[in-house]
């Protein structure tokens, strides 16, 4: 399992209006498995962060999903 960092954090918005800075393909697949619901970009963003994880896309294309 490799942990890339992104080149650029993304910062998402919880809760009540708080940030929350992803820094990594770990830390947005935690986001996404903990946070949100399960909606179809859910699904996407969860396969893209598994394949960059796996090695099998690049760490900014699963930053973008």
């Amino acid at each position: 399992m490799l942990s890339q960092p992104f080149e650029k954090p993304l910062r998402v918005w919880v809760g009540l209006g708080f940030p929350r800075q992803l820094n990594s393909v770990v830390d947005a697949y935690q986001f996404v498995t903990d946070w949100c619901g399960n909606s179809p970009e859910q699904k996407a963003a969860i396969r893209a962060c598994k394949a960059a994880l796996t090695g099998d896309i690049d760490a900014e294309t699963a930053r973008a999903s």
